[in-house]
């Protein structure tokens, strides 16, 4: 038992020395992928502030997506 959580361990620390090393995604990256990232100073806390703070909470409609195993025109509609 020992032997095996040591080994499993060595497993888990190998893979976070792994993954720590990664740089950051830069915008260039992105944009060859066809993503294109805001800059920093325009998101900001109180510009998303002020979207959220607009957006009509009590009026609203449960739209159900869906699933893998239904087709495209078969899901029904949810309800309350």
């Amino acid at each position: 038992m020992m032997v095996a959580g040591s080994f499993g361990l060595q497993q888990f620390s190998n893979l976070r020395y792994q993954y720590s090393k990664k740089q950051p995604v830069t915008p260039e990256e992105m944009k060859k992928y066809g993503v294109n990232m805001k800059k920093r100073q325009e998101v900001t806390l109180e510009t998303e502030y002020e979207k959220v703070k607009n957006v009509d909470i009590d009026n609203w409609e449960n739209k159900r997506g869906p699933r893998p195993w239904e087709e495209e025109g078969q899901s029904t509609a949810a309800k309350h």
